[in-house]
């Protein structure tokens, strides 16, 4: 093969349309424009999104972006360091929990965090925990106990349920 025989790949050379060069070019007249309104003038908007003065979609959406899960579960955070001050051999519920003004609301479920150093031993019981608090409190020769959510996916989160239903799943009314 020399120089002067080589070519270009097949396909991979187009050639580019010429427009208003009259109507057997097939782009002749409007040259793919159209007839007359603002595409057909010069000199219009190079922005993807303009939408001839009205205001764009862009701008009508919300500022916050992203996914939202509305079934998403808010549990009431308890480091570890805020047990450390409790009595050695207590059982922790979220009714102490409540009492010691560590959390806010009985009714909504409990996380129990991994933050800090614990050397008494305590029974704790909580619907979820860290691996790390779990450790912690095992090592302490305490017990973890995990407590099952009653009230799970739409009703837990989309549909807050009153305090007297609360009471009634709970067992208290």
């Amino acid at each position: 093969m020399k120089l002067h025989e080589l070519q270009p790949a097949e396909g991979s050379k187009k050639k580019r349309t010429r427009l208003g060069r009259g109507v057997a070019s097939g782009h002749g007249r409007y040259s793919g424009r159209g007839i007359k309104g603002q595409g057909a003038r010069g000199g219009k908007p190079k922005r993807a999104y303009f939408e001839g003065g009205q205001l764009p979609l862009v701008r009508r959406l919300p500022f916050k972006r992203g996914f939202t899960n509305i079934f998403r579960i808010e549990y009431q955070e308890v480091k570890i360091e805020a047990l450390a001050g409790l009595d050695d051999g207590a059982l922790v519920t979220p009714a102490l929990l409540l009492e010691k003004r560590l959390i806010k609301d009985i009714y909504q479920p409990v996380v129990i965090l991994g933050n800090g150093e614990l050397k008494r031993k305590l029974t704790v019981k909580a619907h979820r925990f860290t691996k790390s608090a779990q450790e912690k409190i095992t090592g302490a020769g305490g017990a973890v106990e995990i407590i099952p959510l009653r009230v799970k996916g739409a009703k837990a989160t989309v549909r807050k349920l009153r305090k007297q239903a609360l009471a009634k799943i709970y067992g208290e009314g």
